[in-house]
């Protein structure tokens, strides 16, 4: 795992953590880094000091963070919790089939109803350009777990 300092184009920082430098670009490009603060997908990595192990023979410090999250970012991921929970609850889970399943829908090919599952970024934007509407479900930080 990796962890990197990130910036907002709004100038929001907070952190994110990776499986690899690889794992971070590919989301990015796909929008899936989000910030939590504006929600933002505009998102860099900021400069980060080295990190210098120790030597081995040093016993290694404990750093708690303090703090948490600004009661407004709470709030904000309470709601995206309620809202996604909601679209789960009262949707179809159609898997990788989101988008062919919702061209169906749209082209009265299949019934009416709400759907929710997997798409790539490239599926999705043929999706709206069609003018079919599309909408991703927030990424929560369990999702990464």
């Amino acid at each position: 795992m990796i962890r990197y300092d990130l910036i907002c184009e709004q100038g929001h920082a907070f952190d994110g953590w990776f499986r690899d430098s690889a794992a971070f670009d590919t989301q990015a490009a796909e929008g899936l880094v989000v910030c939590a603060a504006c929600g933002s997908a505009k998102v860099g990595k900021q400069l980060m000091a080295p990190g210098i192990p120790a030597k081995s023979n040093r016993k290694a410090e404990v750093k708690v963070a303090g703090g948490g999250l600004d009661p407004r970012a709470q709030q904000l991921m309470q709601m995206m919790r309620e809202m996604r929970r909601h679209v789960e609850q009262n949707s179809e889970y159609v898997g990788t089939n989101f988008a062919e399943e919702a061209r169906k829908i749209h082209y009265d090919e299949a019934e009416k109803r709400g759907i929710y599952g997997e798409a790539t970024s490239d599926d999705a934007k043929a999706l709206m350009e069609e003018g079919i509407d599309v909408h991703p479900l927030p990424r929560l930080p369990e999702d990464g777990n």
